[in-house]
Parts: C-alpha cells; structure tokens; sequence
C-alpha cells in the first residue's frame, strides 16, 4: 500500500491510530515465534518477572482495563501458563514451568521487535517517540 499525505494526518487521532496499527502488526509478527499475540506475551513477561503479581498490579503496567486482564489471564490459565492463587482477599498470579520456559523465547522476541523498529526509525527517535506518547498518555489519561 502506498502511503501518502491525506487531510487526516493532521489529525492527531488518525496518525495515532495508524502508527498503532502499525506497531502492532509488526509486533505480532515478532512475537509469533512463541506462539502468543503479543498482549499474552507481554502479560507472560510481566508475571514472570514478577511472580505472585495481583491482577491490579498488571493492569496498572500494562496500562489495560481489570477486566481485560482478568480475560488474558484466563486464557493463559487454560493453556497451562500461569495460575492464580487466592492469599485470603487477593488473587495472585504466578507463572507455570510452561511460562518459564518461554522466557528466552519472549526476551528475544521482544528484541526482535526493538531492533526493526529502531532499524527504521533510528534509536534516537524511537527513544524519544515512546517517552512522547507516554508522556501524552500519562497526561490525556488522568
């Protein structure tokens, strides 16, 4: 598809929209590899540097809603890779052998990712960008 200059890409929304469509296309394709969309990878990343995490917590890093979580988490509970304990009130989530045994495989996925990304953009303005959108996401998200 070729791309070019519409009366959209003024549009903050718009440009926003595509780059994720993007960025997200292309992260599914680093991520395939491990056999996980790249939201199942990166909940599988977060519990398994953090093991016992509570589903708040993940909501909270991955910047997705509770229920969502709770959605990926059920999924990841079904195919074996990871479990959820309750400890009185609160549910923690721990990852299985399974999900230990695909952290190399993730870790280098995620660095597949990061160098495609910065082959075309350049380290310097991938750096930036993110800090860009994630300081514009820290504010419109209060």
């Amino acid at each position: 598809m070729e791309i070019q200059e519409t009366k959209y890409c003024t549009c903050l929304y718009h440009s926003a929209n595509a780059f994720a469509r993007v960025m997200t296309k292309m992260a599914d394709e680093a991520f395939a590899p491990t056999g996980l969309s790249t939201s199942y990878a990166f909940l599988l990343m977060t519990v398994n540097d953090s093991p016992g995490i509570q589903p708040k917590a993940i909501s909270c890093q991955m910047q997705l809603t509770p229920s969502t979580v709770t959605r990926l988490i059920e999924k990841m509970e079904y195919r074996g890779l990871l479990e959820r304990k309750s400890v009185g009130r609160a549910t923690q989530v721990f990852p299985t052998e399974k999900s230990e045994a695909l952290k190399p495989e993730l870790k280098k996925a995620w660095q597949s990712l990061y160098k495609q990304y910065t082959s075309i953009l350049g380290k310097e303005t991938a750096r930036k960008l993110t800090d860009d959108i994630h300081k514009a996401y820290m504010e419109i998200d209060k």
